[in-house]
């Protein structure tokens, strides 16, 4: 005796071996033995057998014509075998009735379950539907095939066209036009974004990375829209300074300015004046919630995002020939030993004398001009500053020099910072074909160190007068300086030990940076109350939409950061291309990864086996990778001795990214094609 049985859903055969009155041992043709319950068998019998059964009525079911199926089959509930004796005849047998059994299992949206081998026809308006959508299944079915075919032949369709980067990115696994790729991608044994390259979907390596950019981080556009700067109406006393600003010629949100009073009298008053847009923009402001959303301005070669409207930064800036409203800080040094005395905090108007641009002057403001040396080349009016200048580079190489102490070891920085610069720039932004220059710029030059130092003085000052103040702030902290002790974001007041201080608070950026906004928020909080600040502070202690803001801003902050180091190692990698360069000199930092002479370039290379760290090769280039930003060499030859290793070593922050790793979303299981490749390059 065998019978047929239902086993979740899931029709199976075998033979009876033995019966109780609620179930029985059966025989599957496997040989395995299973125990099933009595109220699971739909269909006992002889002949033919399991196997033959089963196939003749797979032949039978498939030839089953669904319509009249329907036509035939009773009002009420009825079973297979009365649908089969409907169907077929009224001696319908084993073979007919399994098939009519399978039809009615396999065709749900016209007949629906009622229980174990019974069904009820679905109402005729259901029928209908289900029809409709099962029609529309099979045409979006049709086109995802036509679109797979496309792509394989090396056509991109408009639709995947379209769809590109959330195709890449962040795709719906629902949509034909992804299913269409994955298609694709599985049929002719090809990586996804390999497929889409050879489709000619991505036609420009400059494009993919912007657009990709965007579209994660700006996907509704980098515009504003119509959005005011609110107009400073407080009575702000003049402060009696004359400051100078020191940026880059590229620079357009000016926060910072120096001044210096007293020269030669014995005390001399350092300020430092910070642009004020939180003077009135106010949290929860649609300023504020733009600056919020951005989080900080985005840099890259030859373009930028603002965090804020340019009208805005505009009305802010720290402009040449304003009195700009402005956070300023005032610290007295002793002129003999640069000791510091006393430091207050003022709001006021802050009449701008100059805004310099280092990268015109680097050339002449030299240390030997600075400590007297004629420059013949020095331009009368910054001859006249020389005399600041000079103070204010022997402060910060003072200051420089304390917090080295407080470090336990001396900054240094054996690699020149890169400028980039682009010719050929049509309208607001590049397109990816522009001659790219790129320039070295020593770090700890005179106009920089003076720069860094004055920042990092109103950092620490304001950060602990906020503690003190009882008034939380945004600090950056670094518990050590040994190896993978990062630096943290947090409102707590703890020492910066790669900066050398007791605490670290980031303020004196706020039309770049968000959370200099917030601080300059407190800050000014500080100065109106005083020891009333706590309470009349935007953020309390403890404040959840502090910490808020401090995990939005570190993730944010990350990937601009990432975003701008792969775009400078795209255009170090045009550099080579449009230069015709094929080796460089390089060292070796670890592992098969070196380290090139002249340019921002970090890369693999064979042929380094068994050479220590530190170690100076000639490095042949190989083939180049616009979109993966992936390039690699060979070791041709030894150069010399090795460098010294520290010199060869950069610190973790210090290291130039690889490249921008390509994180597609498309679904590996989905795309894996079947040479086992991976659907997505990971390098980089």
């Amino acid at each position: 005796m065998h019978i047929l049985f239902d086993e979740a859903g899931k029709f199976l055969t075998g033979r009876v071996l033995s019966e109780a009155e609620s179930s029985m041992q059966v025989e599957l043709d496997s040989g395995k033995r299973v125990k099933v319950k009595a109220a699971n068998a739909l269909l006992r019998f002889d002949k033919p057998a399991p196997a033959e059964l089963m196939a003749e009525a797979t032949k039978l079911a498939a030839a089953f014509e669904l319509e009249l199926a329907y036509e035939f089959a009773p009002e009420d509930e009825f079973g297979f075998a009365d649908l089969a004796r409907e169907y077929f005849s009224a001696q319908a047998g084993t073979a007919e009735q399994v098939a009519a059994l399978l039809t009615l299992q396999g065709a749900p949206h016209y007949f629906r379950r009622a229980g174990k081998g019974r069904f009820k026809k679905a109402p005729p308006e259901v029928v209908a539907q289900a029809l409709a959508a099962i029609e529309k299944k099979q045409q979006v079915q049709a086109q995802i095939e036509a679109w797979a075919g496309e792509l394989i032949e090396g056509r991109c369709p408009a639709p995947v066209q379209e769809q590109l980067y959330r195709i890449l990115f962040k795709p719906d696994k629902n949509g034909p036009e992804y299913k269409a790729v994955v298609e694709a991608a599985q049929r002719s044994h090809l990586a996804p974004l390999a497929l889409l390259q050879r489709a000619g979907a991505i036609r420009s390596a400059y494009q993919f990375h912007w657009q990709r950019f965007l579209f994660e981080h700006f996907p509704k556009g980098t515009g504003f829209g119509a959005l005011q700067a609110p107009a400073i109406t407080e009575e702000l006393p003049l402060a009696p300074v004359q400051a100078v600003s020191i940026d880059d010629s590229a620079t357009t949100e000016i926060d910072d300015a120096l001044s210096l009073q007293g020269l030669g009298t014995g005390t001399v008053t350092l300020g430092i004046h910070i642009a004020a847009p939180g003077l009135v923009i106010t949290p929860d402001s649609a300023l504020d919630q733009i600056a919020r959303q951005r989080l900080s301005t985005v840099y890259m070669p030859g373009h930028k995002i603002t965090m804020l409207p340019d009208e805005v930064v505009q009305a802010y800036t720290l402009q040449e020939g304003r009195d700009c409203p402005a956070v300023s800080l005032y610290v007295e040094f002793d002129e003999a030993t640069l000791e510091p005395r006393t430091s207050r905090t003022a709001l006021e108007r802050v009449p701008i004398a100059r805004n310099l641009r280092h990268d015109k002057l680097d050339a002449f403001i030299t240390e030997a001009w600075l400590a007297g040396e004629p420059n013949a080349g020095a331009p009368a009016d910054i001859a006249a500053l020389q005399p600041m200048l000079a103070f204010l580079h022997r402060f910060a190489a003072h200051h420089k020099a304390q917090r080295e102490v407080a470090r336990g070891k001396p900054e240094t920085f054996t690699r020149p910072d890169y400028t980039f610069k682009l010719d050929g720039v049509q309208g607001d932004e590049p397109d990816g074909s522009e001659t790219v220059r790129i320039g070295t710029r020593s770090r700890g030059a005179p106009l920089d160190l003076i720069v860094a130092e004055a920042m990092i003085l109103a950092n620490k000052t304001w950060g602990q007068w906020l503690a003190d103040s009882g008034v939380p702030g945004i600090y950056r902290s670094q518990a050590s300086l040994l190896p993978g002790i990062k630096v943290r974001m947090g409102t707590k007041a703890l020492p910066h030990a790669g900066i050398g201080v007791k605490c670290y608070a980031w303020s004196t950026s706020p039309l770049r940076r968000y959370v200099d906004l917030v601080n300059q928020w407190q800050i000014i909080a500080c100065a109106r109350h005083g020891k009333t600040a706590a309470l009349a502070a935007p953020f309390k202690p403890k404040d959840a939409n502090l910490f808020a803001v401090i995990s939005a801003f570190d993730a944010a902050y990350t990937a601009y950061n990432g975003f701008q180091g792969g775009m400078e190692r795209y255009w170090t990698l045009q550099y080579l291309r449009q230069n015709g360069v094929t080796e460089l000199t390089a060292a070796l930092i670890k592992d098969n990864l070196v380290r090139t002479d002249t340019l921002p370039l970090v890369l693999p290379v064979l042929g380094a086996d068994g050479l220590p760290r530190g170690a100076h090769v000639r490095v042949r280039l190989g083939a180049i990778d616009d979109i993966t930003l992936e390039i690699s060499g060979t070791v041709i030859e030894r150069l010399d001795q090795p460098v010294n290793e520290a010199d060869a070593l950069a610190t973790e922050d210090e290291d130039e990214p690889l490249g921008a790793p390509l994180a597609l979303a498309i679904d590996v299981n989905d795309a894996q094609p079947e040479n086992g490749t991976p659907a997505a390059g990971e390098n980089g």
